[in-house]
């Protein structure tokens, strides 16, 4: 069997509470907005894995994590993206973080989907993803943009599995990966 996995940092209750109040102004639009258990921060996303190699790379996740100290990440800004002319979310991005590039580059080069170094590494939390036609169908696009500072604890990296269940997604933590 094959299952859909990705790695990713999770987000303390008190954050993902947070984040849900300051979107509850734009709950009118036309996005589908996740549930806060369901942020997170991605560092890789492998897709369908095998059963029997999801252990292995738990254990490889483990090791390579165990080498990095604990660090905070800080996110900015409340707005659309990837960019505002042609949206797919709302999210919350950061600012470039060193710490979160090493540590996304070594994961990634531990688990094979490693393609070339990226100068920078800007995190962002998806709140919600952008329903295409009824967005398009809008007379006048809504401005989506708000200053919140917030910081992130980086202690543990996860191995996520993302399946649907009862019709909605839903992510599992198979696997908890401690950073020193």
């Amino acid at each position: 069997m094959q299952r859909r996995i990705f790695i990713g940092i999770s987000l303390p209750e008190d954050i993902k509470k947070r984040l849900v109040q300051r979107v509850e102004k734009w709950q009118d639009l036309p996005i589908k907005w996740l549930k806060n258990e369901n942020f997170h921060v991605t560092l890789a996303f492998l897709g369908y894995v095998d059963d029997v190699k999801i252990g292995e790379i738990c254990s490889e996740v483990r090791k390579t994590v165990g080498n990095f100290q604990s660090f905070d990440v800080f996110f900015e800004k409340i707005g659309l993206g990837p960019n505002s002319e042609e949206p797919r979310m709302v999210w919350i991005s950061g600012g470039v973080n060193e710490e979160l590039r090493k540590l996304q580059e070594a994961v990634e080069k531990t688990i094979g989907t490693f393609i070339v170094e990226k100068k920078e590494f800007r995190p962002h939390i998806t709140l919600g993803k952008i329903r295409k036609h009824k967005w398009e169908d809008l007379a006048e696009k809504p401005e989506i943009e708000e200053n919140l500072r917030v910081s992130i604890p980086v202690e543990n990296v996860e191995v996520f599995e993302s399946r649907i269940e009862n019709g909605k997604r839903r992510y599992d933590v198979l696997e908890i990966c401690p950073l020193k």
